[in-house]
């Protein structure tokens, strides 16, 4: 019973996030989004690109760029909408995670109320998500050329997971030590380093293209960290009122018969 009402919290809370998601990255992001991708056509051709083209013994060049394209969706409606299906997904997988996050807190007999609760759950998956992982690789608009997306991907796991492992020691261990155990979780992934590049990522565009793609990653910067804060804001709030509505009586009620099937047996006979 606990399980479905979980999952069907984390679902309304999810449509209700994506939808605003959604609006938002249409506002803020897309137009940024498509600027950039509209300046993609002024990068010059660099190193990279002719060493994808194989040259024969013949001198006839043999390129192999157009063996197999990659879906994209079309812009337009059917962007706007696979875009609404990304975030709906991504924000029921982030509110199934905190919804189950503060029943666990609930049975370990946690003292706060449900939308407190909430707010500190959803800081740790904002601090866990996105700030720190950001502090190493920053959002990129289209066209960068970046490290390799292996060794990126590694490097924001390593991130992530010792961020939410910092605030999982703060909240869980009771010793003095959790502060430099979580210290110690938040430095790793800069001990580590996170993978750049040494040439200039705009190299193989022209000088005004990089001018103005400079400007278009600073706002983008700014603007998904706007949205990733008020991701976590919304989730926090939806899912508090979620959990007090719906999980919080059904986890209570769990509590209540295991310890009244404890206490018996808590009674000896002398």
């Amino acid at each position: 019973m606990i399980f479905r009402r979980l999952i069907w919290a984390a679902l309304a809370v999810a449509m209700l996030v994506g939808g605003l998601q959604s609006g938002l990255q249409q506002w803020q992001t897309m137009p940024i989004i498509l600027a950039a991708e509209g300046l993609e056509s002024q990068k010059v051709e660099t190193a990279l690109a002719v060493a994808d083209t194989h040259a024969h013994g013949d001198g006839a060049a043999h390129d192999h760029g157009d063996d197999a394209e990659t879906w994209t969706p079309a812009d337009g409606v059917e962007r706007q909408i696979w875009t609404w299906v990304a975030n709906v997904l991504h924000a029921f997988s982030m509110a199934l995670l905190v919804l189950a996050v503060m029943a666990v807190c609930q049975w370990r007999g946690s003292a706060l109320r449900a939308l407190p609760l909430a707010a500190w759950v959803a800081a740790a998956g904002w601090l866990s998500f996105h700030f720190w992982p950001s502090l190493g690789l920053h959002a990129e608009i289209p066209g960068m050329d970046a490290a390799r997306l292996g060794s990126r991907q590694g490097w924001w796991v390593l991130a992530a997971g010792g961020a939410a492992l910092a605030c999982a020691a703060v909240a869980l261990v009771r010793s003095p030590l959790r502060w430099a155990v979580a210290a110690g979780w938040l430095a790793l992934p800069f001990v580590v380093g996170a993978p750049h590049i040494m040439a200039d990522p705009l190299a193989g565009f022209t000088r005004e293209a990089q001018v103005a793609l400079r400007q278009l990653g600073s706002q983008f910067i700014w603007t998904t960290a706007w949205l990733s804060l008020s991701f976590w804001l919304s989730i926090g709030v939806l899912a508090g009122l979620a959990f007090q509505r719906w999980l919080h009586p059904a986890v209570a009620a769990v509590l209540e018969r295991s310890d009244a099937g404890c206490a018996p047996a808590m009674k000896a006979p002398q």
